[in-house]
């Protein structure tokens, strides 16, 4: 069945967005290939999941310009848990920084935090039925 297995994150540097993902969020490390003209294939995703990320270090004007706001400034990325508030404690305490305080929605407990570059993600513990 077709799914969705990675989508491209442009980012300013390989090394500093592989220790943020790796790091504060605790992504787990894919494949870093270097791919001999000065650009890697760097993959991450979160432990235990399906889709992942490519780390693409952006090339030239146009793309650097949009590290930060692939989204234009809205929430572009969600990051479910099984515990969010052991998730949150962590990643608080890792200095990931979240522009709300947790709330608790009819959906979930969600609260929005941004990485590295200012892109604005969803941590978010779904209610199962």
């Amino acid at each position: 069945m077709p799914h969705i297995a990675l989508v491209t994150l442009v980012v300013r540097d390989y090394d500093e967005a592989l220790a943020f993902y790796t790091g504060p969020l605790g992504f787990e490390l894919i494949e870093d290939t270097d791919r001999g003209d000065g650009s890697r294939w760097v993959v991450v995703r979160p432990r235990g999941g399906d889709a992942a990320l490519l780390l693409a270090r952006a090339a030239d004007g146009t793309q650097r310009a949009s590290v930060g706001a692939q989204t234009g400034g809205r929430v572009g990325f969600f990051l479910h848990t099984d515990d969010f508030a052991r998730d949150h404690a962590r990643m608080t305490a890792a200095g990931v920084r979240f522009l709300e305080e947790p709330r608790h929605e009819p959906y979930g407990s969600v609260a929005v935090f941004e990485d590295l570059y200012g892109n604005r993600w969803d941590l978010l513990q779904p209610i199962t039925p």
